[in-house]
């Protein structure tokens, strides 16, 4: 997955390999059960699982060319990239960042339509087998679409903090019984204190963004009379975090090749998005080890090196060519 740049599926992988026929490679993926908990068993050799920021996020892999009604997972999915529903599988992720600078993925979730369950669903789920599973991170971070009242509500009954995009409608208030849209408040530049509609005190900034748009973002802490001492440069810190998971997926679609599956079987896909997933935290265990620099230099690399033995084999036959 890592290495081959144009052709993938069961046969290719067999040539590879020379003693493995594509049968057995084709057996591996419908046989195999892999568990989001199989992921995080790997992951967590390379993280430290106390005082980390978790991310959630979830991305289209996209599958332009496959029916919807042949295969069960493939769907039509919003795509923030293209602004527009594409069809694809919808991969939904928890990406945690420890102390240390390590970034890992931890649990994730395909959706799938017949579970009847949303991608909130999904994510509370999730939230709750992680810490089952030991993880203490210190904040939880998300985008606008995971910034329901219901959501907010779980973290925090479970004492989280947490700092979650909100759309430009979401109502605060700074007077009792007087809301607005936080569109048209007033925002200083380090945040203010405001009453979240349906939920509690926060601390409400502002992103601005190119051409006069902007983001706002709340955080939430279990103590609110430690919301004042938060600064603007602390909730730069966090929200420039929270965009590895962004960096994450570009990671996984272009170096790990999570999107070139060939399999209609909902075992065999599934048993590809792990590999891929997997394949990941093997690239940030070389990169945490400083074997590697980025999570694209080994595949980098291997082009360097046949695009340059290719060169310097036609410059040493054209050179032969003239000498004679």
């Amino acid at each position: 997955m890592l290495l081959e740049p144009k052709f993938g599926g069961c046969n290719r992988l067999a040539e590879i390999l020379g003693d493995v026929s594509h049968d057995s490679i084709n057996r591996f993926l419908l046989r195999e059960r892999y568990e989001p908990k199989d992921l995080f068993e790997t992951a967590q050799n390379i993280i430290t699982l106390e005082g980390g920021i978790l991310s959630i996020d979830d991305t289209v892999i996209e599958k332009p060319y496959s029916d919807p009604k042949s295969t069960k997972l493939i769907g039509r999915f919003w795509s923030g990239k293209y602004h527009k529903t594409i069809i694809g599988l919808n991969l939904i992720t928890l990406y945690y960042s420890d102390i240390n600078g390590n970034s890992v993925p931890l649990n994730y979730r395909i959706y799938d339509r017949e579970e009847g369950k949303t991608k909130n669903q999904y994510f509370r789920e999730m939230m709750t087998e992680i810490m089952n599973w030991g993880v203490k991170q210190k904040i939880v971070t998300g985008d606008s679409w995971y910034s329901g009242v219901e959501n907010l509500k779980f973290l925090r009954n479970q004492k989280l903090v947490f700092l979650f995009a909100v759309k430009k409608n979401r109502t605060v208030s700074s007077k009792p019984q007087k809301y607005c849209a936080v569109e048209i408040m007033e925002v200083s530049d380090e945040g203010i204190i405001t009453h979240l509609k349906e939920f509690r005190f926060i601390k409400l900034f502002r992103k601005v963004l190119k051409k006069d748009d902007s983001r706002h973002y709340i955080l939430y802490l279990p103590n609110s009379e430690e919301l004042g001492e938060t600064t603007r440069s602390q909730f730069v810190t966090i929200h420039d975090t929270h965009w590895g998971i962004e960096n994450f997926h570009r990671a996984i679609k272009q170096v790990c090749e999570i999107c070139r599956f060939m399999v209609r079987n909902t075992n065999a896909i599934k048993t590809h998005i792990f590999c891929s997933l997997q394949a990941f935290v093997k690239l940030e265990l070389m990169r945490s080890e400083k074997i590697i620099g980025t999570w694209y230099q080994v595949q980098r690399n291997m082009f360097t090196l046949v695009i340059r033995e290719h060169i310097f084999a036609n410059l040493q036959s054209d050179a032969m060519a003239e000498s004679t």
